[in-house]
């Protein structure tokens, strides 16, 4: 009952819903115009499979899995941890951390607990903003309130994306012990891109998905937050591609 009851609510749920509209719809069309109406079919079934935590665990598993797991005991020195911006939505009547992304908190947290680990390294918050408000100074407010003094807090707040990052950081970490903190599907590309400029950095992946974890009855269900995390890989492998393209066609470029 209980594994019935999860099924018949994750089925109500948005996507999937809608999904099954659609598909009801379409059977009303299928005598009349049926080229029309196979290939909605299919557009609607492929939009549900990748929709679902068996396809997204054949997707990212493999990625996530490869992935180093950052282990504190084996790095005794750390001269810098580098959180890397992400989306904020400024409001001046909410406190800094209500108006950062779920990513951006996520990755802000990991480095707070490293820079508590780590006494002496120096923590670094990147992203730039709108509004006259830039995510690296929420995520620097955030960290204060959560215990880590002004003095260790380093903020790069120019950087617009993850190029930006890399190349405006390299003169003050070439040469250093660097703990980069990102989104696990973010990681390999943002490793690239410090690399790049000379910085060796030893990753710290956060919002790993772990969809091999997901129940059996839930593995052919689709749902907006594993399409939410397909979506984000997609966009890393055209991120990469797009680095690829530059580079073959200038070799200094990124």
């Amino acid at each position: 009952m209980f594994e019935l009851k999860k099924i018949i609510g994750s089925l109500l749920m948005p996507l999937p819903a809608s999904l099954l509209i659609i598909f009801l719809l379409l059977l009303l069309i299928s005598k009349t115009h049926k080229k029309s109406y196979i290939l909605s079919v299919v557009m609607v079934m492929a939009l549900w499979m990748i929709s679902t935590p068996y396809v997204a665990n054949l997707l990212i598993t493999p990625q996530e899995q490869s992935l180093p797991t950052l282990s504190e005991k084996s790095h005794q020195h750390v001269d810098a941890i580098v959180v890397l911006g992400a989306g904020l939505a400024p409001n001046a009547q909410l406190p800094a951390n209500k108006q950062l992304s779920s990513t951006a908190l996520a990755r802000l947290v990991e480095g707070i607990r490293l820079a508590h680990f780590y006494p002496h390294a120096e923590l670094i918050v990147s992203g730039a903003g709108f509004n006259h408000t830039t995510s690296s100074a929420l995520m620097a407010q955030t960290a204060k309130a959560l215990g880590i003094t002004a003095d260790r807090i380093r903020q790069n707040p120019k950087a617009r994306d993850t190029a930006d990052e890399a190349m405006l950081l390299a003169p003050h970490l070439v040469d250093s012990t660097v703990i980069l903190v990102t989104s696990a599907s973010h990681m390999r590309r943002a490793q690239d891109l410090f690399a790049a400029q000379g910085i060796d950095t030893i990753p710290s992946g956060v919002e790993v998905y772990s969809f091999y974890n997901t129940p059996p009855y839930r593995r052919f269900i689709a749902s907006s937050n594993t399409l939410q995390a397909v979506t984000t890989y997609v966009h890393e492998e055209i991120g990469l591609l797009w680095i690829a393209l530059r580079r073959s066609l200038d070799s200094e470029a990124l």
